[in-house]
């Protein structure tokens, strides 16, 4: 898979959604600290279709880990961003820092 990482600019001079790496990124950081779907899906600004989408590909990749909690007699599911993910984060802050201002958001 070919992920994009500059941000296009419409005609109308706005910007356009985030690309995937940036999505991913977002994802790994919330999930630094153990996380629920609902969680990352709020604080990461995702539908549940663009978060499931992103959370299998993360969790395939081996840059999330799925962690089973027992509530009462529910069993939920926690991701935490595994060290594959933390490199991740680190090599994407890089990066980041490598653009002029005038490039990022």
């Amino acid at each position: 898979m070919v992920l994009r990482l500059e941000r296009r600019i419409h005609r109308d001079g706005k910007p356009s959604p985030r690309s995937r790496m940036d999505i991913m990124a977002s994802i790994l950081k919330e999930a630094e600290k153990a996380s629920r779907k609902t969680r990352i899906m709020y604080r990461c600004n995702l539908s549940f279709r663009q978060l499931r989408v992103y959370l299998k590909l993360l969790v395939d990749d081996g840059f999330l880990k799925v962690i089973p909690i027992r509530e009462s007699d529910v069993v939920a599911e926690v991701f935490e961003t595994t060290e594959k993910g933390q490199s991740f984060v680190k090599a994407y802050d890089n990066l980041r820092e490598q653009f002029p201002r005038s490039c990022r958001r």
